[in-house]
């Protein structure tokens, strides 16, 4: 994922809200969001390259995602991917804080990442370039590239659209309108994070489009106070031409629908 936008336990109907953006080379291999066949309780794309996932979440009411710090000195290679950290917490069975004291244990093995993830009770966050793992108090939060709530424009955006979404209860469209803004940051606002100024600004849309890199696929998840889990991902290709959106729906006594 590269934009993150998370409202944990502010809506009383909706304990968990989260509106997200992968961006990522139009031509490394991608599925569909679906429930897994290998792991039938996952419900979440797939990076067909390395098997991970960047977010995703599960019958159970966990959900995790994930987002890489963008640093090209690091340009190490044969480490492990980041979207395993993923799968992992998603196929697993450690509570949150569990899984991020051992995730934080092993941080140098994997190239610049920050991790979100929610075992159904406490939301977590950890970088490994900055600082110890962080349980997150009721909020609503935004991560891009750099670490959880750097202000950068769009997270700022985000966070801000977000919090008018959640009155008088958050919906899907709404939330993938926050999602869907092509406008860049004004060059006063550009980060520096060492790709150069042309590409910051591509960058700085909410959702980037261009002809090879550029936003996959916008995703938004509900977790329902009665825990129902509703589910959407719209896709994009090349340009930013809209090519799917898929739905679910699943709770304890259901069937997913979409």
């Amino acid at each position: 994922m590269c934009l993150i936008a998370l409202a944990h336990r502010l809506h009383p109907g909706f304990p968990l809200v989260v509106a997200a953006n992968r961006d990522e080379f139009y031509a490394r291999p991608t599925a569909a969001a679906a429930f897994w066949e290998d792991q039938p309780d996952i419900l979440a794309g797939r990076d067909l390259e390395c098997m991970g996932t960047w977010l995703g979440v599960t019958r159970g009411g966990r959900f995790a995602a994930v987002t890489n710090y963008r640093d090209p000195a690091d340009a190490r290679t044969g480490v492990e991917s980041r979207g395993t950290l993923v799968s992992r917490f998603l196929g697993g069975s450690m509570s949150a804080g569990q899984f991020f004291n051992d995730v934080a244990a092993h941080g140098d093995a994997y190239r610049g990442f920050n991790l979100l993830a929610s075992d159904g009770t406490d939301l977590y966050s950890y970088s490994n370039r900055a600082g110890a793992p962080r349980r997150l108090e009721p909020g609503i939060y935004g991560l891009s590239n750099h670490l959880l709530d750097t202000p950068w424009s769009k997270v700022r955006i985000a966070r801000d659209r977000l919090r008018a979404a959640l009155e008088p209860a958050p919906a899907l469209e709404p939330l993938f309108s926050l999602l869907a803004d092509t406008n860049t940051s004004s060059d006063s606002e550009l980060p520096q994070t060492g790709v150069g100024h042309e590409r910051e600004r591509l960058l700085s849309a909410a959702r980037i489009v261009s002809e090879s890199y550029g936003t996959r696929c916008s995703t938004v998840v509900l977790q329902v106070s009665d825990g129902r889990v509703q589910f959407a991902e719209r896709t994009y290709g090349p340009e930013g031409v809209e090519l799917s959106t898929v739905r679910y729906e699943f709770g304890a006594a259901t069937r997913p629908s979409g």
